[in-house]
């Protein structure tokens, strides 16, 4: 799982006109899943049913990258009362090493799969987070439209802490 992280004064979805999805300040997370992230052994498990995701979805939720009162980042989007808008964004996994055009075979995770995953994702954060939980439509083409504060924008990859 890649999670593109960027904290927000404001962020929203829109398809085909419509805003499916908006928040206040907040995070605007994009949400990519690779092939690594499912478990064929274990479809209803996988990448979603281990300590892996659980540290994800920790990071995600504690990192502090919210000024407190010092003006010092040191606060999470749980401790500003921000909102979360989740993108889904399979081109995280594009693999650009060879020729100009950007492959995602073998790297993003199949459709269906990746959609399950998103849809998991959301749901748990739903589950644990203090502000609204908002999300773009996966699979559609989406406009993203955001201001970014700070800018402060972190990546969160799952292959950096399967280790740790």
């Amino acid at each position: 799982m890649r999670l593109v992280v960027q904290r927000v004064r404001s962020a929203r979805v829109r398809v085909d006109q419509e805003v499916v999805g908006e928040i206040e300040h907040g995070l605007l997370v994009f949400a990519g899943f690779g092939a690594e992230d499912v478990d064929h052994r274990a479809p209803k498990d996988g990448l979603a049913g281990s300590r892996l995701w659980e540290k994800m979805l920790g990071k995600l939720l504690g990192l502090r990258i919210f000024s407190d009162e010092a003006g010092k980042m040191n606060r999470s989007v749980q401790d500003a009362d921000g909102g979360i808008l989740v993108v889904s964004q399979f081109t995280l996994h594009a693999d650009c090493r060879k020729g100009m055009r950007p492959s995602f075979a073998n790297r993003a995770a199949p459709p269906a799969e990746a959609e399950a995953l998103y849809h998991r994702l959301v749901a748990d954060l739903r589950a644990r987070a203090r502000g609204p939980v908002q999300t773009g439509r996966f699979g559609a083409e989406m406009q993203v439209e955001l201001v970014n504060d700070g800018p402060v924008t972190i990546l969160l990859n799952s292959e950096e802490f399967a280790s740790s």
